[in-house]
């Protein structure tokens, strides 16, 4: 069975940078650059860390010191961007759109998302079981339909 690649903390950074860079000087791009300089395009808070990859490489961003760590906040975008695209895990999809019609915003909608995905990764992580898709569904679904 072929090994799925698995990119490092340093793979992912080097990507959003270089993303940043064709972005900013308006360079060719595949579809993934795309996509992720779509959501750089969302975030001007975090051009700073992108600017500078070789800073990006070497900081650290710990909970504690209150900041959003935006290499691992746009590779949450792109896996919520990449499970609807495919429907993985079935409903997802339909949660989201009904998400971003309630809130008139698909950024918004990606954010709550994001939230219910990291909750489902912890509880999955902290439990040893495997991830529940169907709670994450059910989240993203509850998100959608309170007031």
């Amino acid at each position: 069975m072929p090994r799925m690649f698995q990119p490092s903390q340093a793979d992912v950074r080097k990507f959003f940078c270089a993303v940043f860079a064709k972005w900013h000087t308006a360079q060719p791009m595949d579809a993934l650059e795309t996509l992720a300089s779509q959501w750089v395009a969302e975030h001007p808070e975090y051009h700073a860390d992108f600017a500078n990859e070789a800073a990006a490489l070497e900081k650290m961003y710990d909970v504690e010191d209150g900041k959003t760590n935006p290499f691992l906040h746009l590779s949450m975008h792109l896996s919520v961007s990449e499970q609807c695209s495919i429907d993985q895990p079935r409903g997802i999809r339909q949660a989201v759109e009904l998400l971003t019609a309630k809130r008139d915003s698909l950024h918004d909608a990606h954010h709550e998302t994001m939230e219910a995905l990291g909750k489902m990764i912890w509880e999955s992580q902290r439990s040893g079981r495997p991830p529940d898709g169907q709670a994450y569904i059910d989240a993203v679904q509850r998100c959608a339909t309170r007031d």
